[in-house]
């Protein structure tokens, strides 16, 4: 396993301004080594996609099926000898999903590298054994259920935070965070890697910020004010190097503790945190909704590969206080 600066993202200090959404990370970028006489497709400045914005105002790049070559990225990353962790909460009657994430993620989801999957359940005696690849693993963590799927939502962050904190530093290198009730489709690999990482929902990429669902009341401290914010990020897929997940997890925890003191609860619970987190501390890269898409949506032009989507369900029948 590589150092944080071996890797590209060396977190020197974190500080809190105004709000405990505002987040200072000074991180120093690494250029990619790649193999003497590696082989590799000519890029282009002028041939690529058209149909698509690849880059942010901030100058983060957004990633589509067509920006990148795997041919050149795997054998950059491999050399560093990075390892990957996920976490994903498999509670109540969402443990009908796991098998299906966990196989297809054995297909699709970083595949050739060092994987540690983490597992949250109150049922770990039906985590379903699947056979994983050499560099691959799996650790099942008990929580206690939960009457409402609100509570499930509000401890994803104090969970990571322990995790990666108890855990992850100084054995892993990066972490995503994501959904149990959705399954992998298509290659999901290095080319996601990167300080914060978030996913465009799939729902409102097209739309204008006058309709995202971000938390409107100003009492919460997830508050986004009509004319503010940037996207809308999936609370289903985000990720990145540990320090700074650690960081976004931390925040958002006590920014839940501060609003249950005021009796208010964000209208999409660690969403509604995640969206106001990543509105001031930028993303460094952004994964378009291939990354996250939604099982009964039509695929839409621009969207040549799905790569991870939530599966068709009925949440009057997993949810418990619907």
């Amino acid at each position: 396993m590589r150092s944080p600066d071996q890797c590209g993202h060396l977190i020197t200090r974190s500080c809190h301004h105004l709000c405990r959404s505002a987040v200072t990370i000074i991180t120093h970028e690494v250029h990619p080594v790649s193999p003497d006489h590696l082989k590799y497709k000519q890029p282009s400045i002028i041939n690529g996609r058209k149909d698509v914005v690849t880059v942010t105002p901030w100058l983060a790049p957004v990633v589509w099926e067509g920006t990148f070559d795997p041919d050149l990225l795997n054998p950059i990353y491999k050399a560093q000898n990075l390892s990957i962790a996920a976490s994903v909460f498999a509670v109540g009657k969402y443990i009908k999903f796991l098998r299906d994430f966990l196989e297809t993620a054995e297909l699709h989801f970083f595949v050739g590298f060092n994987v540690h999957i983490y597992v949250f359940t109150d049922q770990p005696k039906a985590v379903p054994q699947v056979k994983m690849a050499a560099g691959r693993q799996l650790s099942v963590r008990s929580v206690p259920s939960a009457k409402r799927w609100q509570e499930i939502s509000a401890r994803r962050m104090e969970l990571i935070q322990e995790l990666i904190e108890a855990e992850l530093h100084g054995n892993n290198d990066y972490i995503f965070c994501l959904d149990v009730d959705s399954k992998f489709h298509g290659h999901w690999g290095v080319e996601s890697l990167g300080g914060l990482v978030a996913v465009i929902h799939p729902g409102y990429y097209k739309d204008d910020r006058s309709v995202f669902p971000y938390e409107r009341r100003p009492l919460s401290t997830a508050y986004i004010a009509p004319g503010e914010g940037d996207f809308y990020y999936c609370g289903g897929a985000f990720g990145g190097h540990v320090g700074e997940v650690q960081q976004l997890a931390k925040t958002c925890r006590q920014n839940f503790r501060d609003d249950a003191e005021r009796e208010i609860e964000a209208a999409w619970q660690e969403e509604s945190h995640l969206n106001r987190y990543m509105w001031i501390n930028k993303p460094s890269k952004i994964l378009s909704p291939e990354y996250l898409w939604q099982d009964f949506k039509s695929r839409e032009p621009e969207i040549h590969i799905i790569r991870f989507s939530g599966v068709v369900k009925n949440y009057a029948e997993i949810r418990p206080n619907i």
